[in-house]
């Protein structure tokens, strides 16, 4: 098997990146604009976008092309205005999803299953300056949707609560992985993977 990345999986991460993406923001949209389902908006996210990142699991064949996906969608998400921490969020569990995966030659349905989870942990880079960067947050809500939204968006975003974002983000990820796994196990025969 040839270890470069071809044009053909360039094409693929693309494609499967921007139908990832587009799944994620069907369901981040209109919770978004509620600021108490702010805290389990991300969990949603990756519940949600499990099916089609399992679909992608039965393309990846190359270390190097969950990386990819996960610096594309850090960096869709920053054009979309939710900051730029998504980027080297998605550098960094991005690249862990990868070793994992690769770990069971992206062939281990539980290996991509635990690789997916861990590079859905990129998500988390959209919370950083809601507990890091508190009054900048502030103010950017208030700007964009006004002082009500933005007080309220704070009082349920409290310190604490980031480690619960984060399991919630974690948890959801292996239920949708699951979910994928399930709803996809005709791909994943026809793939090889087991």
């Amino acid at each position: 098997m040839e270890n470069k990345l071809q044009a053909k999986d360039l094409i693929n991460i693309g494609l499967f990146t921007a139908l990832y993406f587009i799944i994620g923001c069907a369901v981040a949209i209109p919770i978004g604009f509620v600021p108490i389902l702010l805290p389990i908006l991300g969990a949603l996210w990756t519940l949600i976008t499990g099916i089609p990142f399992m679909i992608f699991s039965t393309k990846v064949k190359k270390f190097g092309m969950v990386t990819i996906m996960g610096i594309l969608s850090g960096l869709l998400m920053a054009l979309t205005g939710m900051g730029f921490w998504g980027i080297p969020m998605g550098i960094v569990f991005g690249f862990i999803g990868d070793l994992i995966m690769k770990s069971g030659n992206y062939r281990s349905v539980k290996k991509n299953i635990l690789g997916y989870s861990v590079f859905s942990l990129w998500i988390i880079g959209t919370y950083i300056p809601m507990y890091f960067m508190v009054d900048a947050a502030y103010a950017d809500f208030a700007s964009s949707f006004g002082e009500e939204y933005a007080t309220r968006v704070m009082q349920v975003m409290p310190m604490w609560s980031i480690a619960l974002v984060i399991l919630g983000c974690f948890i959801c990820a292996l239920l949708g992985g699951l979910i994928g796994k399930r709803i996809l196990r005709k791909h994943f025969e026809k793939a090889g993977i087991i």
